[in-house]
């Protein structure tokens, strides 16, 4: 079998530790606006865009007078975290592999521009990434494709060409609409169960187990 021509990673949770950091910010921001919204449910709901995930967690119907408080102690909190942002293990090492097998390397990434700028710091592996995209470059967030397409234009690469690594069933579900091969990792907290029968097409702990078993994965041959 061919190997994709291209392997595109969400960034948040998937090659960044930040899953948890997001739960438990917006955390601090529901609570700022007077909800009171367990984190077990927030974290079930990161990998959304904020605009999605207000929406999941406190129904289309609300007074959405609050939201802008919300989304800015989110948004303050998670902040300053930016400069402590740390890899997951494995995570610089499988996108310079995956560059040296001649693959292009897209971070389909969905996070705000200084976000982003601040995994690609903890990442240190520009020289290898080859498409970058963040949240002005979509309209919808996932579980819309938008983000993945726009990704797919940039690189030049059409859906059957790329495989895509995340972290969560919102990543999955995006992919499907797309027709493009998701591979999973439970480094988000979303376990290999869920991920799978959300139609994950393969499943690893992290990174660095997917570089382990890079040569069998469908990063290899889709």
């Amino acid at each position: 079998m061919t190997a994709p021509a291209g392997v595109f990673f969400d960034v948040d949770g998937t090659l960044v530790d930040t899953t948890y950091l997001h739960a438990v910010t917006w955390w601090e921001g529901f609570r700022a606006g007077d909800y009171d919204v367990p984190v077990a449910q927030i974290h079930r709901a990161v990998g959304m865009g904020s605009d999605r995930l207000l929406d999941h967690l406190l129904g289309a119907e609300r007074d959405r007078s609050r939201d802008e408080v919300i989304r800015a102690v989110h948004g303050e909190r998670y902040g300053a975290f930016l400069d402590q942002l740390r890899p997951l293990p494995g995570a610089a090492n499988l996108l310079r592999a995956v560059h040296e097998r001649g693959q292009r390397v897209a971070l389909a990434s969905s996070a705000t521009p200084e976000e982003l700028a601040a995994m690609r710091k903890a990442l240190d592996v520009d020289d290898v990434v080859d498409v970058a995209t963040s949240s002005g470059d979509a309209e919808r967030s996932k579980p819309d494709p938008d983000i993945i397409q726009a990704a797919l234009d940039q690189a030049g690469l059409a859906a059957d060409q790329v495989v895509y690594v995340g972290d969560s069933i919102w990543d999955v579900a995006a992919c499907a609409r797309l027709g493009v091969p998701c591979v999973a990792l439970t480094c988000g907290g979303t376990s290999r169960g869920e991920l799978a029968g959300a139609g994950a097409v393969a499943v690893y702990e992290d990174p660095a187990d997917l570089l382990a078993h890079l040569d069998e994965s469908p990063l290899t041959a889709a």
